[in-house]
This record gives structure tokens, sequence and C-alpha cells, in this order.
């Protein structure tokens, strides 16, 4: 097992479960803009090592989830903003470039200092 990105959540904003009913979490550093903190998971940003793939697992909290498809600027946003959209539905396309596309799973509670790692 290569753990690829491995962070913490630091705080999880008031609006975070208004995007639960479309499937998606949204993770950003802690430079997130004001107007969209409430909407995010705010992580610590680190270095992405290596590529993320399909068929690597993405670990929020207690739980593991498969990637189905990674867009174009995941890897470079999570690197350098920490922001990337989570998309749990499954999706083999990756239709916006910094979404990570996750099989189709109902989203577990997260807690503030649950780990979020990569690994394959």
């Amino acid at each position: 097992m290569k753990t690829k990105f491995d962070t913490q959540i630091n705080h999880i904003g008031s609006s975070v479960t208004d995007f639960l009913g479309e499937k998606m979490l949204i993770l950003f550093g802690a430079n997130a803009p004001a107007e969209l903190a409430d909407y995010c998971l705010l992580i610590d940003v680190k270095e992405v090592e290596g590529d993320i793939e399909v068929r690597d697992t993405l670990q929020l909290g207690n739980n593991e989830y498969k990637i189905t498809a990674v867009g174009d600027a995941v890897k470079k946003n999570l690197s350098s903003l920490g922001h990337i959209t989570l998309k749990f539905d499954g999706s083999d396309t990756p239709d916006l470039p910094g979404t990570l596309y996750l099989e189709d799973l109902d989203i577990t509670e997260v807690k503030s200092g649950d780990q979020i790692r990569i690994f394959s």
C-alpha cells in the first residue's frame, strides 16, 4: 500500500451538508475564501506523491471509497490549494477538471480531526 496523499480535516463549514444531497464534499486549504469556507471541509494543504489513479482508494475518516475517475486538475489543485470536489456518484468520466469521482456510496458523517488519505 502506497500513500499518495495524507491530511486531516481541521474545520467543517456550517453549510457542508447542503451538498450531501448532490453526493458532493468540497475540500479546501485553510486559505479558502470566506464566502466558500462555509461549504468546505478545511484541510492542511499537503503535496500529492505520484499520480492519483482510477482504482486507488480514498479514505475519509473510517470509510474507504474506490476512485472511479480523476479530473485533470485534481493533483495540481490538491497540492497547491487543497481544493477539490469529491463526487460520490460512481462516474467513470471526469466531467470537471477539479473533481475526484468516487464509487456511488452513502457519504458517512465526517468530523474535525478525521484523516483523508489517498492510497494505491
